[in-house]
């Protein structure tokens, strides 16, 4: 195998996540729906991975963009940023991670609009290429990025939805001795479509609070590795949450949060699904692979929900679900919890989400903690972090300073 091809292998071995499958049964059926630029679907926030990688209709904060950004139109404060940071795969590498810087900004009348932006960088950290003697070719450190704007707004007093246009860079390339030329990094660009609903249900004595929200992400063009010859979908996602908040006591606040998640990309055609000891069972092969290389973006999405070999069975085997809870004092202490569940036919990422947060001030502190349930996952103890600060917290500092 020359380097090129041994580096294309281990690039999509760490971006795709997928467990190690040891029993024969589940390798037979095992048929991830693969798609490239995979680290868009990494979580970049603390909150939303200490409860199982959760955000549809969770309440507003400054890392809504990549969960539901219709939710900034509901945010409390005017102006908010978060930075965040994730060591990926530590338990394969240490040099693999995630940065992310989002942000809102509220206008409008009654501030019932907002504008938003959010920059992600991922780094696959130094790969080494060599040739099929082992010699050391050259060192590489591929990486992936994009940056989006989004913009939503209250369609009424408990309904909101956003859009948001983004730019992708894929550079996984790099020269190719044995060709003489310079593999280029892949470029695409989407957008999301999103609504969120939230009304406060008296129950008893209490004045709770009930959310739904929905977000379609990655909406766009094939992103094509390889100068445009290996084209792949970006991972456009369909995602549902509802949250239900409820108050324990006074300063006391518990809400439990549930999502839903199906990629909208057609499963890519497998060669057990064909009888390959048949020339005719080669050739249809081959044809599935060519219409599934050649079909649109749009007609992936109809088609993502009745291409699986399996039928409905297979089908229902690619929803994601997770479910957390959160529990907050006087919203300055919080505590979470969740957990993830991908079906093990289709990528086996299983695990729980811990973590904790602390507002002082105009800043919020957060740290999230995974435990993969999965053997022998590269999930496991993968910790994030995130800073993030409103603009109404700082004019209170500076307020009571100028006093």
């Amino acid at each position: 195998m020359s380097s090129k091809k041994r580096l294309i292998s281990s690039v999509i071995l760490i971006l795709t996540v997928k467990c190690i499958i040891a029993d024969d049964n589940i390798k037979n059926e095992f048929n991830p729906v693969t798609t490239g630029v995979t680290s868009l679907s990494i979580a970049p926030d603390a909150r939303g991975a200490a409860m199982g990688d959760i955000g549809a209709a969770t309440e507003p904060d400054a890392n809504s963009q990549f969960w539901n950004p219709s939710k900034y139109a509901f945010a409390y404060n005017r102006l908010g940023v978060s930075v965040n940071y994730t060591p990926w795969l530590r338990k394969l590498v240490n040099d693999i991670f995630l940065a992310d810087v989002s942000g809102y900004w509220k206008l409008g009348y009654e501030d019932s609009q907002a504008v938003s932006a959010s920059f992600r960088y991922f780094s696959l950290g130094d790969v080494i290429s060599c040739d099929d003697s082992g010699n050391i070719m050259q060192s590489l450190n591929p990486y992936e990025l994009s940056f989006d704007v989004g913009y939503s707004r209250k369609l009424s007093d408990k309904y909101s939805m956003g859009v948001v246009l983004r730019y992708i860079y894929s550079d996984l390339g790099f020269a190719d001795s044995y060709a003489g030329n310079q593999s280029t990094g892949a470029s695409a660009f989407s957008a999301d479509i999103s609504g969120y609903f939230t009304t406060y249900p008296i129950i008893g004595r209490n004045e709770c609070q009930c959310s739904w929200g929905w977000n379609i992400s990655n909406i766009g063009t094939k992103v094509g590795y390889n100068n445009g010859e290996q084209p792949a979908f970006l991972p456009t996602n369909l995602r549902l949450g509802t949250t239900f908040m409820f108050p324990l006591a006074e300063y006391h606040n518990l809400a439990f949060s549930v999502d839903l998640n199906k990629l909208l990309v057609p499963t890519r055609p497998r060669e057990s699904d064909f009888d390959m000891s048949t020339e005719a069972g080669q050739t249809d092969y081959l044809k599935a692979i060519e219409n599934w290389e050649d079909m649109s973006p749009v007609s992936g999405i109809f088609k993502s929900f009745s291409d699986a070999p399996g039928g409905f069975k297979e089908e229902m085997r690619e929803i994601y679900y997770s479910f957390g809870a959160e529990y907050s004092y006087n919203r300055q202490f919080f505590l979470r919890a969740g957990y993830y569940h991908e079906n093990q036919y289709k990528g086996n990422r299983q695990y729980f989400g811990l973590g904790t947060g602390f507002k002082i001030s105009a800043f919020n502190v957060d740290a999230a903690y995974m435990v993969a349930t999965a053997k022998t996952s590269p999930l496991d103890q993968t910790l994030r972090f995130s800073i993030s600060f409103d603009l109404d917290g700082i004019r209170e500092i500076f307020g009571r300073g100028s006093k």
